[in-house]
């Protein structure tokens, strides 16, 4: 057999861990979703474990943490009726394990038999992650799912995630899924569940897991090693996602927010010295991800100014004095469409602009001035 040639690059990223947190294995709790654990340990202690669980919800909640919970619940916890009739074990309470149990600490190091974990893969020349999980992927899935369990025992698949798999991946896991094997769990992690094939979600129970509230992001950033700094504004501008804070905290997400509700705080007389300056900041030459953040944010601005439009009030503020400033601009239900379609404009307006490598400043400053002009022509209705 040839030998593959020597190589010092570095080991490629694991797909399916956020930046600047710990991989959801290393992750020991979950913050959030006691309603989820609490509807699958009720299937467990009931005998009505189902072969395959759709974890569905947005990035960045604990859905991938789940997963790796239940994983480790189930390779290290006996079935409910094992012990028979008379000295069956009470039924679990919680998804905790002993962090000491030799299947725990097997996961933790990818090394336990009885786990499959299914993800993006290196691309064939092996330099970097594939964009997609493709059916190769899914081969060796086969392979894990041909083999009996070392111990005759159930055994997990975790997809991490579904979103991100190509057609033929898509419809390899659906035949598994017809037809699963004994004893094996699948556990499917999907951002956006509506884009599965319509088989492939009808044959999985739901957990479907929510947002988190401040006080939980708090915690949940706090364990990750990241300032929470206010967690009421993150969670705002975080759509209750930890992923989403991670990168915010990162970024000084949040005062830049502040610095853009100053400046729509101007509209419909746009202060342009402010708006050169941030402009100019955020896209400057190696800057890539601030550019990215502000764009971001002013989505996230426009999404909210079509929100207080259409109720007819502010969302909890996100930044000092934006309720005002939200209620000024979009005070009905027509500014809140034009605020909308407006994000809709703007959004193909950054695509196109980044796919031909525009001035990441000028883009930056031209989106300022729709905005302006947005605010102008609804304040002269």
């Amino acid at each position: 057999m040839a030998r593959a040639p020597k190589t010092d690059a570095p080991p490629l990223p694991e797909p399916d861990r956020q930046d600047g947190a710990p991989h959801p294995r290393d992750t020991g709790r979950l913050f959030g979703q006691a309603a989820a654990e609490a509807a699958f340990l009720d299937a467990f202690a009931g005998g009505r474990l189902h072969h395959a669980w759709l974890i569905a919800g947005p990035r960045g909640i604990g859905k991938a943490t789940l997963a790796w919970r239940i994983a480790r619940f189930l390779l290290t916890t006996p079935d409910p009726g094992a012990g028979g009739l008379f000295d069956a074990p009470p039924a679990p309470s919680t998804l905790d394990t002993d962090p000491g149990h030799p299947a725990v600490r097997r996961i933790l190091a990818l090394s336990e038999p009885r786990l499959h974990l299914l993800r993006r893969g290196p691309t064939d020349k092996g330099d970097r992650l594939a964009q997609v999980i493709t059916v190769d992927e899914t081969r060796r899935l086969r392979g894990f799912l041909s083999l009996s369990a070392a111990d005759g025992g159930r055994r997990v698949v975790i997809l991490d995630s579904a979103d991100e798999m190509n057609t033929s991946a898509a419809n390899a896991i659906l035949k598994l899924l017809e037809e699963p094997p004994a004893h094996v769990t699948f556990l499917i992690v999907a951002h956006q569940p509506a884009r599965l094939l319509p088989t492939i979600r009808s044959r999985c129970r739901v957990l479907r897991l929510a947002p988190l509230s401040p006080p939980d992001l708090a915690e949940a950033l706090a364990l990750a090693g990241a300032p929470a700094g206010d967690p009421a504004a993150l969670a705002e501008l975080a759509g209750g996602s930890v992923g989403a804070a991670l990168a915010l905290s990162a970024q000084d997400g949040a005062g830049l927010y502040r610095d853009l509700v100053a400046l729509l705080a101007t509209l419909p007389r746009l202060d342009r010295p402010r708006a050169i300056a941030l402009a100019d900041s955020a896209g400057a030459r190696g800057a890539e991800g601030r550019f990215d953040l502000a764009v971001t944010l002013i989505d996230r601005a426009l999404a909210r100014l079509a929100r207080t439009g259409a109720t007819g009030r502010p969302p909890p503020e996100a930044a000092p004095g934006e309720a005002a400033v939200l209620a000024r601009l979009s005070p009905d239900i027509a500014a809140g469409r034009a605020w909308a379609d407006l994000a809709q404009a703007l959004g193909v307006r950054a695509r196109a602009g980044r796919a031909v490598n525009l001035d990441p400043s000028a883009l930056l400053m031209d989106i300022l001035l729709r905005l302006d002009d947005t605010a102008a022509r609804l304040a002269q209705r």
